[in-house]
């Protein structure tokens, strides 16, 4: 089982700060697509993502146990 975090927007589309699922052999770049299509996600490409608070890249593998976050952009003044 993963704990999937989401930040921002993410977490007001979502209804929630996190969710737990089972994404564990999946990549990462599979686990935005299952998300983005669950969630109608506009511009999840842009999303910075974290596994086990460290960033990663799209290709890196989930591992059961593995926590995700999602972070989108940030803007400021």
């Amino acid at each position: 089982m993963n704990k999937i975090l989401f930040f921002a927007h993410l977490k007001d589309t979502v209804g929630e700060e996190s969710i737990r699922i089972d994404v564990s052999g999946k990549s990462v770049a599979e686990v935005k697509s299952y998300l983005s299509d669950k969630y109608q996600f506009q511009k999840f490409d842009t999303v910075m993502t974290a596994v086990n608070e460290e960033f990663s890249s799209d290709d890196e593998i989930i591992k059961a146990g593995d926590e995700i976050a999602f972070i989108p952009p940030v803007s400021g003044g």
